[in-house]
């Protein structure tokens, strides 16, 4: 899939051994596609600015790194928006698997500086947790864009944070250790476009490292993979000794069971999907409830107290009143 991609900005070395991929996750219209398309160098995937989106389903592209690294890269729709429903979510992240089946090696969580952060968004990286682990947070990558907004304002990726990022965002930095990068997806200075990349596989460098040199993947992976490599198999050694039509029956046999597999993979993603989401939405009920009841009661307490001063007001009025009304006393009343 995809082609290769030489960025004349770095002088091109010796390979390192294997191939490396990182996935694009993020709410649609914080610029996954425009950040993948800065990493691979090119126009790899269609970017516009829309609030719908444009990616519609997973893509892989292929690229070459300055110092010859093969990475991988794929977009994926708004796969936590849930706009779709469960099923095209639970179809689309069995195929982020399938292309990822040699595992990844980081997950690049897209946020942009312009966006308002929201609930869903947390809720997104808790729908990851419950799908693939916890372990899946030591390979996650924050990518901020909208660099150039940043730039034109004169602050940087640190004012941005201590001063404009969410609670719940900044709990997301922690989780990842602070593994963060600023993307200007729309500079036409080679050199910081450049320089931005190599700054964040500077931070997969560290993922992996921190990660015994393993990318991540789990049974998903290890079934989708299995299930794909003994159709393969079992197709290689069907020619011997097996007529045309033999080899036909066999070969839509394999396809059915391995399609049957991702079905099974697909129906239990969607399940996990569902349950996580309700819980969360649940979660979210709560906290509305608990926030509402504690504003209610803040009114009543507030309200209790403005009677209470105005009791008092009354009560001191009054008593001057009366003071006044004895005549060897004279007064004002306030």
């Amino acid at each position: 899939m995809g082609g290769s991609s030489v960025d004349d900005g770095w002088e091109l070395t010796s390979p390192s051994n294997g191939v490396r991929t990182v996935v694009l996750v993020g709410r649609t219209g914080n610029g996954k596609s425009a950040t993948g398309n800065s990493i691979t160098g090119r126009k790899s995937f269609i970017s516009k600015a829309s609030s719908n989106g444009v990616t519609s389903t997973c893509e892989l592209q292929t690229t070459i790194l300055g110092d010859g690294q093969i990475v991988n890269v794929i977009d994926t729709p708004g796969l936590f928006d849930f706009s779709e429903g469960y099923e095209f979510s639970g179809k689309e992240i069995v195929k982020c698997i399938h292309l990822a089946k040699d595992g990844i090696h980081a997950v690049l969580l897209v946020f942009s500086v312009r966006a308002r952060f929201t609930h869903e968004e947390a809720a997104a990286i808790r729908s990851l947790q419950t799908l693939f682990g916890s372990n899946i947070i030591k390979y996650m990558i924050v990518v901020f864009t909208g660099g150039d907004d940043l730039e034109d304002e004169d602050r940087t990726l640190e004012d941005y944070i201590s001063s404009n990022c969410p609670e719940p965002l900044k709990e997301i930095l922690a989780l990842c250790e602070n593994r963060c990068v600023l993307f200007d997806n729309k500079t036409k200075d080679k050199s910081k476009r450049v320089e931005q990349v190599q700054q964040l596989f500077s931070l997969v460098d560290t993922v992996i490292a921190q990660n015994g040199g393993l990318p991540f993947s789990n049974e998903l992976f290890a079934d989708l993979k299995e299930g794909a490599v003994k159709l393969q198999q079992m197709e290689d050694g069907l020619s011997k000794g097996c007529s045309k039509k033999e080899i036909l029956d066999l070969k839509n046999d394999l396809q059915c069971s391995y399609d049957e597999q991702l079905k099974r993979i697909t129906e239990m993603i969607e399940m996990k999907l569902k349950e996580a989401i309700t819980r969360l939405e649940q979660q979210l009920a709560d906290e509305q409830a608990a926030r509402l009841q504690a504003e209610k009661e803040a009114a009543k307490a507030r309200e209790k107290s403005e009677d209470e001063i105005r009791q008092l007001k009354e009560h001191l009025t009054k008593a001057q009143e009366e003071l006044c009304k004895r005549p060897e006393n004279r007064c004002t009343i306030l």
